[in-house]
């Protein structure tokens, strides 16, 4: 060609060149070739138009998912889509590799894209050469394809802010891998530094708090929310004169920023710095772009899950008192564990309420209350039933109710709470709640206990031994307006301690209640230490690594909230301690008229006080005369009947001791009744299986009483 001869046409200089050219709309779903374009792709050399379908069946089907992604990219970016393509025969062979470049638009209106471009035969690149590692296809596909993998996994298991980028400067990204990198946040119209690594501690100080407005290329990504590229040292300093010196002195070659953009915004940038020069091309910006998603999403992740934890805790320590100050001769001890999953805040509680009046001054010994309740359910309405519910019963307690009214009071309030009638109750979601109101006299030990379904009261005696203490009960607080809560008093001796949990104490760790308790009762009996050291013991029994190793038998381990308290009676030679020690083991349990279901926990209660008794035959005959003797009282007289159990002496030579009170004045008398009578032998039956039995008229009423020593050398059976 001559200088001054027009020039040739386009498509005449591409043939020259073996260059096709082809456009795709994908509104019509029509992708038109030319000859070379169509020669290329393995069809007859002439001018046509191919389905989406036809089209997609020449390439290779990973390359159709690239071409799909790198569009979307380069339309993002406002660049050229540029990838390799593999073109197949109808057997599915590979018969060459094409380069296509094009230019994509996209059309709002018809929500579709329209493309022109180019195709060219390519030599397959040899893997492991830079020209290999820039390709799509081969060594570096796989590479990339399983970094993203393993990124995607590692980002989506991180907890934390802090462990989110411990993974992002961890990544080893497929050729290209940063040796620095910077996370930026946004606050108010400032960056800020969420963290960083490959830079000296104090090198992000100028980059901290930098206005949106400065020319700088993480600012500049937030303002727009467009990626931005720079390949080398010339580009930076050209584009942002006024930052450059900055980034200068960290002697790097290129930079990619970034966008974290979670739910269409933009939350901060991405800096991923490299010391050698980077061309980014379409698919290292693609994996830059995938990575930057899902760094932006662990982020997003990672600042919830800190928030709620913040919050969970905060509202945890609002609604948690502490215990108070001190009271002479009893010491408490007090452990909440939220284990279930959400937000870790339930409807457990815990509280010491000092209470007006009493034998002492109030606040240095005087009487004062114990509270430990459930709200159903482990979500947020249930933290916010709970304490409501506890600020209500703190009021009742504080106006000097007794407890029996306390909790009716109590159950009243929380019905109206979760019906509505007063508050903000939602009626398709009632809710009832668990719990123990113990009112304490520190003076005389005297604890006079309502309970409203919640788990019984333990005492640990102070030999060890523990005893599940029967106290009367009421419905879960809510379910009825005009619930009765009847009271049960029992005396906690000079070193005993008294045990009230919830059932997640029990329960967690796939135990049912039976098998909850022996794990927990092993852990009362055999702990040697103070009342500290005690609750600390209870809640790693459930809840620390041995609890793994005490499973229970349910399938599904179950988890659940754990609240405990612990109270002590000091006495004047061992303080708190809790360590077993020889002494008289005794308890008392009135049966009244009205509750002849009280003879049951009364036989109940007393295999529980005679458990390390060695002969078991004669805890059977104890707890036959006991039956006896308490029967014997509701059906011949009309007074009530009091227990009272005592066992003295060391292991192998002690002695039980078993007195009914009762205040009729009419003393028992032995019969001798035929073989039919249905009664009469209760007196015959203590005189043949009791070591002494005596009955001692008292001022007001009788007690009768039996003794069986304990043989040596006998096992318990």
């Amino acid at each position: 060609m001559r200088t001054g001869e027009p020039l040739p046409a386009v498509g005449d200089v591409l043939t020259a060149l073996a260059t096709g050219l082809w456009h795709w709309d994908t509104a019509t779903e029509l992708v038109t070739v030319d000859a070379e374009a169509a020669r290329l792709l393995g069809l007859p050399a002439e001018r046509t138009t191919l389905t989406e379908a036809q089209a997609r069946a020449r390439l290779h089907p990973v390359d159709w998912n690239e071409i799909i992604s790198v569009v979307g990219l380069a339309v993002a970016e406002d660049t050229l889509a540029e990838v390799r393509i593999r073109i197949m025969d109808k057997l599915g062979r590979v018969i060459r590799t094409v380069r296509s470049r094009s230019k994509p638009s996209y059309d709002a209106d018809k929500k579709s894209f329209q493309l022109i471009g180019t195709l060219q035969q390519v030599t397959e690149p040899v893997p492991g050469t830079p020209a290999g590692r820039t390709a799509v296809t081969g060594d570096w596909r796989r590479s990339r394809e399983a970094f993203l993998l393993d990124a995607g996994r590692a980002l989506a298991e991180a907890r934390s802010t802090a462990e989110v980028l411990r993974v992002a400067a961890g990544l080893s990204m497929p050729g290209f891998s940063p040796d620095g990198l910077a996370v930026f946040g946004v606050e108010g119209d400032r960056l800020t530094i969420i963290g960083h690594h490959g830079q000296q501690p104090g090198d992000e100080s100028p980059f901290s708090h930098m206005d949106l407005d400065t020319d700088y290329p993480a600012a500049e990504v937030v303002r727009t929310g467009r990626a931005v590229y720079l390949s080398s040292a010339e580009a930076y300093r050209a584009r942002y004169p006024v930052t450059w010196p900055l980034a200068q002195h960290f002697d790097r070659q290129s930079w990619a920023f970034l966008p974290l953009t979670v739910a269409g915004r933009t939350m901060g940038a991405w800096m991923a710095g490299f010391a050698y020069p980077v061309a980014f091309t379409p698919d290292e910006r693609s994996v830059l772009t995938t990575v930057a998603r899902m760094l932006a999403q662990a982020l997003s992740r990672a600042g919830v899950t800190e928030s709620e934890r913040e919050l969970t805790d905060g509202l945890q320590r609002s609604m948690l008192p502490t215990l108070g100050p001190e009271i002479p001769g009893m010491t408490i001890a007090a452990r909440y564990v939220p284990t279930g999953g959400g937000l870790q805040v339930g409807g457990d509680w815990y509280d010491m309420i000092p209470l007006p009046g009493g034998t002492s001054r109030a606040g240095a010994g005087g009487r004062f209350a114990l509270v430990i309740g459930d709200v159903q359910g482990h979500d947020v309405r249930a933290a916010g039933l709970m304490g409501q519910l506890r600020i209500a019963l703190r009021a009742y307690a504080s106006e000097g109710h007794r407890p029996d009214a306390v909790l009716s009071r109590a159950s009243r309030f929380l019905n109206g709470m979760t019906y509505g009638s007063i508050g903000d109750g939602d009626p398709t979601d009632p809710r009832f709640a668990t719990c123990l109101y113990v009112e304490v006299d520190p003076e005389t030990g005297v604890l006079e206990i309502a309970r409203a379904g919640h788990p019984e009261p333990a005492i640990r005696m102070t030999d060890g031994t523990v005893l599940a203490r029967r106290t009367d009960s009421g419905l879960p607080l809510g379910i009825d307006p005009d619930a009765d809560y009847p009271t049960t008093r029992i005396v906690l001796e000079p070193g005993e301690t008294l045990m009230l949990c919830t059932d997640g104490l029990i329960e967690t760790g796939g135990h049912d209640f039976e098998t909850g308790w022996k794990r927990i009762r092993t852990i009362l009996e055999t702990h040697d230490g103070d009342l500290e050291e005690l609750a600390d013991a209870l809640v790693q029994a459930v809840h620390g690594p041995s609890s793994h190793h005490t499973t229970g038998p349910l399938a599904d381990r179950r988890e659940d909230d754990i609240a405990v308290l612990l109270l002590s009676r000091q006495d004047e030679s061992h303080g708190d301690t809790v360590t077993p020690r020889p002494a008289v083991r005794r308890t008392m349990l009135s049966v009244a008229q009205a509750e002849p279901q009280r003879v049951g926990f009364a036989r109940q209660h007393l295999r529980e006080l005679l458990h390390d008794w060695s002969s078991a035959d004669q805890v059977d005959s104890a707890v036959l005369l006991l039956s006896e003797m308490l029967t014997n009282v509701l059906v011949h007289t009309d007074a009530d009947a009091l227990l009272l159990a005592e066992v003295h002496g060391e292991t192998g030579a002690r002695r039980m001791r078993i007195e009914v009170t009762d205040t009729s004045d009419d003393l028992p008398h032995k019969r001798r009744p035929g073989e039919l009578a249905s009664s009469g032998r209760g007196l015959m039956l203590v005189e043949l299986l009791a070591d002494l039995w005596g009955v001692d008229p008292r001022g007001e009423g009788k007690s009768i009483w039996f003794e069986l020593h304990e043989p040596s050398g006998e096992v318990s059976g």
